[in-house]
């Protein structure tokens, strides 16, 4: 295991693809249990493998590799309730919770110009990457399909679609700060 570790923050594509595959359905099904919610578990785990891929020079060879993804994992689900928690449920009482949206009802010319924007940025970003890269994010992030459903769509092995998913977000990522210096 160590090995792939090393190999892994060399940048080696091999080693990154062993141990997603050896740690996916451990983190996946932790997360599965605290969340009940299949689409936010594949959400979840992806972000803890790609946060934990971004950061492997800072993993400390003392803890076991499981347990290092699993607190990653952790810290990622956190910061999804708290970040649902300030967006949508406000209590008014004990007996009734409102949802409201972030945005007023009614969005000033500003607030639409903004959103136009991104939305024009994000598209142009989206042009920018390989045309596998753009159908994974289609698929995955405009049409909200599941990472089984990509996988028999583009014909390939769920745990291709699950490392296409994340290079397509890096790379997204990337093209989306270059575009915003």
């Amino acid at each position: 295991m160590a090995i792939l570790i090393e190999n892994a923050k060399t940048g080696s594509q091999t080693a990154y693809t062993a141990l997603l595959d050896i740690y996916w359905t451990e983190v996946y099904h932790f997360i599965l249990k605290r969340t009940e919610n299949e689409t936010d578990a594949e959400d979840i785990t992806i972000e803890t493998f790609a946060k934990a891929f971004d950061k492997l020079s800072q993993y400390k060879t003392e803890f076991a590799f499981n347990t290092w993804l699993i607190a990653i994992a952790k810290n990622v689900h956190i910061d999804l309730i708290r970040r649902r928690k300030t967006n949508d449920i406000v209590n008014l009482n004990e007996n009734e919770e409102y949802l409201f949206d972030t945005l007023a009802d009614e969005d000033t010319l500003e607030d639409q110009l903004i959103y136009e924007q991104n939305l024009a940025t994000l598209k142009l970003c989206i042009k920018q990457l390989k045309p596998h890269y753009q159908q994974i994010i289609q698929l995955r992030y405009f049409q909200e399909r599941t990472y089984n459903e990509i996988a028999e769509i583009i014909n390939e092995p769920l745990n291709n679609v699950k490392i296409k998913i994340l290079r397509a977000k890096k790379l997204l990522t990337e093209l989306i700060k270059k575009q915003n210096q």
